[in-house]
């Protein structure tokens, strides 16, 4: 279960507490609510308290983050609060892409456009893609609230997804450098994410998966990462000595070859993200994505992101989670758009945007409270709005006057839900 965070009256984090302890405070006017998402309180009259160490420990995905609080209670680790952090760096991609397209579909057509440049400027020291600096700027922003709100002591990262040195010459300089626990875990995860979980013979998922290799070892095949894959125990027996194009799937060889797309963008973000938490001033150790599996796994867990978060490094080998978890599920959105005229697809004017974002004191995207009176629609209603310049707002796919709304929490680039 999610802990409440809280805050003292000088807005000082405390320790979180229990839900059915925040609903006391709040019930006996003891406490306010500060933050929905979040959610956090703040004591009215409190100041400072004891706290125990707190570790902020960070899965990075491509597409999906993992964040877990860890307390050090006496009687162990224990996972107080838990989230996944959906980003948006596809999105931004594509949009650079379409935006890039339009440009140069105006300039071959000789309408009114921008002179191109070429990419013969010099960058600074450090520089990603914006694709890749959102998934930094996202995974920063929450480790920053969370410091804000709770005690945090210490952060963890998983840096190496993959110990991609082993994995693509397994003899680089003998067997004593993949002998050892993890060396298994980290060629499997690899390939799991390759091959999106599934065997690659027949499509099953959620079946026990093994590891098999595309052309056989007793006719040749070596134990390279480019001729391993994964297939359920019926397919593996089934091949027996064939290599996979006698066996009648020929594209599994192809498949083996390709990068993984998300795996590079991790590795790229990696050490950018490594090197800014540190500059946070506190501690942070670090750990592969193969050691978070073998800790998950030998702890009976099941896959997760927020769960391999909380197994991430040696601090993940013994932590404990609650029966009943619902992680807060964060989903990146952006601050909107500044891009005042909207095109149709060949590149022309079709839209017109305000110069402003608010109208009657709200804006696209802020969290409210209806209380509707009568009509069709009448009764209390919670939902995200879409704002216009004229008193209709979209809210909840219905019409609803600004004057029946109140505001509970402002956007902020993020959409939140529990799953």
């Amino acid at each position: 279960m999610q802990r409440v965070f809280v805050l003292d009256r000088h807005k000082q984090p405390l320790m979180p507490c229990h839900p059915a302890r925040a609903r006391a405070l709040l019930s006996a006017g003891k406490a306010a609510v500060f933050k929905r998402y979040p959610f956090t309180i703040i004591l009215k009259e409190r100041e400072g308290g004891a706290v125990q160490e707190v570790e902020v420990k960070i899965d990075p995905g491509s597409k999906t983050s993992g964040i877990a609080l860890v307390a050090d209670f006496k009687r162990g680790k224990r996972v107080i609060w838990a989230a996944e952090l959906e980003h948006r760096g596809g999105t931004i991609k594509q949009a650079l892409q379409d935006r890039s397209a339009q440009r140069r579909s105006r300039r071959n057509w000789h309408t009114r456009y921008r002179p191109a440049r070429f990419d013969n400027r010099t960058r600074r020291s450090g520089w990603l893609p914006p694709s890749l600096e959102s998934r930094i700027a996202n995974t920063l922003t929450w480790v920053e609230r969370l410091r804000r709100a709770c005690p945090v002591s210490a952060i963890a990262q998983e840096l190496v997804k993959f110990d991609t040195q082993l994995m693509q010459d397994a003899e680089i300089s003998g067997v004593e450098y993949q002998q050892g626990t993890l060396a298994s875990y980290e060629v499997r995860e690899y390939l799991l994410e390759k091959f999106e979980r599934q065997c690659v013979y027949c499509g099953k998922k959620d079946v026990p998966l093994e590891v098999e290799h595309i052309n056989p070892r007793s006719r040749g095949g070596s134990q390279r990462i480019t001729n391993l894959t994964v297939a359920c125990h019926a397919c593996n027996q089934a091949k027996d000595n064939q290599t996979a194009a006698e066996f009648g799937h020929p594209e599994v060889q192809a498949r083996a070859g390709l990068p993984l797309r998300d795996s590079a963008a991790v590795n790229a973000t990696r050490w950018a993200l490594y090197e800014r938490l540190r500059a946070s001033g506190l501690p942070v150790s670090v750990g592969t994505g193969g050691r978070t599996k073998f800790n998950r796994t030998s702890q009976g867990y099941p896959k997760a992101h927020w769960i391999d978060a909380a197994c991430v490094g040696e601090s993940g080998a013994c932590v404990y989670l609650a029966t009943d978890p619902v992680p807060l599920h964060i989903k990146a959105t952006g601050h909107g758009s500044r891009q005042m005229c909207g095109t149709d697809k060949f590149g022309f004017p079709s839209r017109h945007r305000t110069r402003h974002k608010q109208h009657f004191g709200f804006q696209t995207g802020d969290m409210v409270y209806a209380v509707i009176p009568s009509g069709k629609n009448a009764g209390t209603h919670v939902g995200r709005i879409t704002i216009r310049a004229r008193p209709s707002f979209r809210l909840n796919a219905f019409d609803v006057h600004p004057k029946y709304l109140t505001l509970l929490h402002h956007t902020e680039g993020y959409t939140y839900a529990n799953t």
